[in-house]
């Protein structure tokens, strides 16, 4: 009987032991990339078997919309969230006080501040606070709902909308707004060992902490998420495409195109129709690019798309639908096409671009002798091999396939050329 609180010991020290915690950090705007990267960090926190996932905010606020699908994330979840307000001089304004009362725990760092949730609308002359009854009672009511459901005041809940209040860290733990108040992380999940959330008690004292970093394709949505990006891309995009329309042939139309896509994307247009988009129209530029004697911009521009198109298209930010393993697959699948095309057509640009320029050489052409590949009929055109390449060619006179001639003439693309008569060929031609 002795041996049973030594081996109950043990039990809890191994398991402590080996226990996870996952952080990811929610900073700047809440966008649709915020969105996923929670979605994205909840289902690896699953997968994972961590003890919570913990939210570091600090944040102005953002869409309404996505603020209320991290909140349904958060509640699906089987994994405790843990929502913090760090670091020091952090705050969680708006989009991130609602985010935070949705958490299973709350926690604040000292010298930070939350508050200030009262809707606002972008007009032309910036924000304008939002005081149609029927949106903030929406809002009262959600914030309300979430600190109900955690045990938290209800009317500082409702206060942070009607009258944009806003408490600092010992404030909050004073109103029962939040649960904890730590200086660091490791801090925190020492204060929370022993909770019970959702049917499990928290072993975090001890625990590994592994930062969570979002994938590449959530990277760059999260870089195309920032609205002053997101809007410089759209002006950009706007202003190029009318120079494009009223100054073709440098390419500006095609970078007005790509930039306007990529600033709606930014916006919260629909990922999946813009990328997409962004593939048909990066293939349409590459066949444009094979129809048409350019300086290969278009069919970069054409890489490019298909590219970008093919990382946001990668459906990684759904939990539970796709393995790890599924999403790598995919994603090479989509890119690796991509990119061997792309090197192709770089190295035929190259090509290209070399021989454009080298100078004309007709002098050089002229006397030198040809192999014809179909017969050559008076009046009508067939090929010949010059130097290892085919070439269109006429004569004067018939001649049979698998002829040696001579080059006399050249009428544009096409080559004259006339049976080859010996050695003195070189010395009767003149130019």
């Amino acid at each position: 009987m002795r041996l049973l609180p030594a081996l109950l010991f043990f039990l809890i020290f191994i398991q402590t032991a080996n226990a996870q915690v996952l952080v990811v950090e929610l900073k700047d705007t809440i966008s649709s990339a915020s969105d996923e990267i929670v979605a994205e960090a909840l289902n690896a926190a699953r997968s994972e078997d961590a003890q919570a996932l913990v939210i570091i905010l600090d944040t102005p606020g953002g869409g309404l919309d996505v603020t209320k699908s991290i909140i349904e994330h958060i509640d699906g979840s089987p994994v405790p969230v843990i929502g913090y307000v760090y670091p020091k001089g952090a705050t969680a304004w708006s989009a991130g006080t609602l985010i935070l009362l949705g958490t299973d725990i709350a926690a604040m760092t000292p010298n930070t501040i939350i508050g200030s949730a009262q809707p606002v609308e972008v007009t032309s002359e910036g924000l304008k606070p939002v005081t149609e009854e029927k949106i903030v009672n929406a809002v009262v009511a959600l914030a309300q709902d979430k600190a109900k459901q955690h045990g938290r005041n209800v009317t500082a809940a409702k206060d942070f909308i009607t009258e944009n209040l806003n408490l600092n860290a010992e404030q909050a733990k004073e109103a029962n707004v939040i649960e904890v108040v730590s200086p660091s992380v490791e801090d925190l999940l020492t204060k929370v060992d022993g909770m019970t959330v959702k049917g499990k008690v928290l072993r975090t004292s001890g625990a590994g902490i592994t930062y969570y970093s979002p994938s590449v394709r959530l990277s760059i949505l999260e870089l195309l998420s920032n609205p002053i990006l997101a809007s410089l891309l759209l002006l950009v995009g706007i202003y190029s495409l009318v120079f494009g329309l009223t100054s073709p042939g440098y390419g500006a139309e095609i970078f007005g195109v790509i930039s306007i896509s990529l600033g709606l994307i930014g916006l919260g247009f629909s990922i999946n129709i813009a990328a997409i988009f962004l593939i048909a129209l990066g293939m349409a530029l590459l066949l444009f690019e094979l129809h048409i004697s350019t300086f290969g911009l278009i069919g970069v521009a054409g890489i490019v798309c298909i590219v970008l198109g093919s990382i946001l298209l990668v459906p990684i930010g759904y939990p539970g639908l796709y393995s790890p393993q599924f999403q790598t697959t995919m994603l090479l699948s989509l890119l690796a096409p991509a990119i061997v095309f792309g090197g192709f057509l770089a190295f035929a640009i190259y090509k290209m671009m070399e021989v454009r320029r080298r100078k004309p050489a007709i002098g050089g052409i002229v006397g030198d002798t040809a192999e014809t590949i179909d017969e050559l009929i008076p009046g009508t055109t067939g090929y010949v091999r010059y130097q290892g390449e085919y070439w269109i060619a006429k004569s004067e006179e018939k001649i049979e396939p698998k002829t040696k001639v001579v080059i006399t003439g050249k009428d544009g693309p096409v080559l004259i050329v006339r049976k080859s008569g010996g050695l003195s060929d070189r010395r009767q031609v003149k130019i």
